[in-house]
């Protein structure tokens, strides 16, 4: 019997998670709930609000390395694409968006957006088609999953075995 990893693309390369000033602890709980179930490598926090939280259920931060910095691009690993989620002019909708192999998702605040100071640094900029904003966790859950969809359909178009 197969279970739930043996749904996951095998697909070379990998994402992480960029959260800028998250405000709620129980959303970065979230995120890394969502970047453990979603196979992201890591996940990195800005700012000073963040504490554990109880939505962080199986404990992915024993899993999914949880890192700290003053500048979360600082981050972003070598040759890895960061790319900005956010509602600004000129993002590609997530729908039409083509995730690359090495991606550094960069979220922002739940009050707020990232600034152009992150935005300015990023390769691409995407927004999640919805009628108002999302959640911070659930816009996570959201790229996160796209994500995986996409390699999934790819490889079935490809014939690669999942």
């Amino acid at each position: 019997m197969s279970g739930a990893s043996d749904l996951m693309p095998r697909a070379r390369g990998f994402c992480a998670i960029g959260l800028v000033q998250p405000k709620t602890s129980h959303n970065v709980g979230s995120v890394l709930r969502a970047a453990y179930c979603f196979g992201a490598a890591f996940v990195a926090v800005s700012g000073h609000r963040y504490r554990t939280a109880a939505t962080d259920t199986p404990k992915a931060s024993l899993h999914r390395p949880l890192f700290h910095a003053d500048d979360v691009l600082a981050l972003c690993p070598h040759d890895c694409e960061p790319v900005a989620v956010d509602l600004v002019d000129g993002a590609t909708s997530l729908n039409a968006f083509q995730h690359t192999p090495r991606t550094f998702y960069v979220f922002g605040p739940e009050d707020g957006t990232l600034g152009r100071a992150i935005t300015d640094r990023c390769a691409r900029k995407i927004v999640i088609p919805a009628h108002m904003c999302l959640n911070l966790a659930a816009a996570v859950n959201v790229v996160l999953y796209d994500r995986i969809a996409k390699q999934l359909a790819h490889q079935r178009r490809v014939g690669v075995a999942a």
